[in-house]
């Protein structure tokens, strides 16, 4: 084997769980090692249904929904405004096109 290529190897890496807090010692190329759900509180292995809600992820999906719907309706009112300026342009152009057949 080549030498110091080879990543260090810890026997006593500690594994957390994020969510209930639980620690267990192994053997790791990374001395600490921090994961969101383990054995003991997901919800696969336990039984129990529960929001498993790392990071408020629900709260942030929603807040871009209601983001995004505001911005749907600022993108409609700009849409109509712009309607109702070509309509105005266009009635403007009519006029000026009228008095000059009219003078002609």
């Amino acid at each position: 084997m080549k030498a110091e290529i080879h990543p260090e190897y810890h026997s006593d890496a500690k594994i957390s769980c994020l969510s209930c807090g639980y620690e267990v010692t192994t053997g790791s190329t990374q001395p600490e090692i921090k994961v969101e759900l383990c054995f003991k509180c997901h919800p696969f292995y336990t039984g129990k249904q529960q929001l498993v809600d790392t990071a408020g992820r629900v709260d942030r999906f929603k807040s871009i929904q209601t983001k995004a719907s505001k911005k749907a309706e600022t993108a409609t009112s700009k849409k109509e405004k712009a309607a109702k300026r070509a309509a105005k342009k266009e009635e403007k152009e009519k006029k000026a096109s009228k008095k000059l057949q009219v003078e002609a």
